[in-house]
């Protein structure tokens, strides 16, 4: 997906997505949205670097320690998948940081995780926000 169409999307929905899940009980604002074109744009701090620099299919993730979810809009399919996307990723704004770590110490992955399990189930809610 472009950059331009992702971010107008996003402008569109996530006012919908918040009032509907309302606010976490863990931050004190509803988590900031960035923008890259890879995981790996963004881990090297060079946004030249592009989707086909890897084999990462990453298409967001929320950070547990600066409230952010960060969009790799060139794996985003369509307008579909980025709602899903922004489903997803803003229930684990919702949830427990501390917990999220917890699950994985207890020997849970990210097929069985919880919280993944949780956020994935949310994503069938997409068609409230469209």
């Amino acid at each position: 997906m472009k950059l331009k169409k992702a971010i107008k999307i996003t402008e569109e929905v996530m006012e919908k997505i918040e009032n509907h899940y309302g606010l976490s009980k863990y931050w004190d604002t509803t988590p900031y949205i960035e923008f890259e074109k890879s995981i790996y744009a963004k881990l090297m701090d060079e946004p030249t670097v592009g989707k086909n620099d890897g084999e990462d299919i990453t298409k967001a993730e929320f950070d547990l320690t600066e409230n952010t979810i960060s969009i790799y809009y060139p794996q985003i399919k369509n307008k579909k998948d980025l709602i899903k996307t922004l489903v997803h990723e803003y229930q684990h704004y919702l949830q427990c940081p501390a917990w999220f770590g917890r699950y994985y110490k207890m020997g849970y992955h990210y097929g069985n995780h919880p919280y993944e399990v949780e956020a994935t189930e949310a994503e069938k809610d997409w068609k409230l926000f469209k």
